[in-house]
């Protein structure tokens, strides 16, 4: 995989943080669990039970070697949204965010978490539609 990075830009790389003083492409030639920095969240901006979640599987993308605490707190985390979630968009997404958290696929079950974010962003509007079966 080939990933260009502009100058000053971080690349997150198995818990190692690297910075490029300049414009450069750099192939990853075998498999790393990996960030750009455009994709990190900072704690700050964890401000919805769903941005939580993502911000604590981030964790445990960037530090692999040490995950028992963020486990602990994803798996936490996780269960307490399903229990209050009654969308079943939102309940179908966090069951395929587990199995890829499970299977240790952390930037993708960040990916999936992301395109979640407009689904919690109308249940927390008060917009999300309710399909017949979730109103039976």
């Amino acid at each position: 995989m080939k990933v260009s990075l502009r100058a000053g830009e971080r690349i997150y790389i198995n818990g190692a943080v690297l910075r490029v003083d300049r414009k450069v492409s750099v192939e990853l030639v075998n498999d790393v669990m990996f960030l750009l920095e455009g994709q990190v969240m900072q704690a700050s901006d964890a401000t919805t039970a769903l941005r939580q979640l993502y911000f604590i599987v981030q964790l445990m993308l960037m530090n692999p070697t040490d995950i028992r605490d963020a486990a602990a707190l994803y798996a936490q985390h996780h269960a307490a949204l399903c229990a209050v979630c009654e969308s079943r968009e939102m309940l179908d997404g966090l069951g395929a965010v587990d199995e890829l958290v499970q299977a240790t696929r952390y930037f993708e079950a960040l990916k999936r978490i992301r395109a979640l974010f407009p689904v919690e962003q109308a249940i927390l509007a008060g917009t999300a539609t309710v399909s017949p079966v979730e109103a039976a």
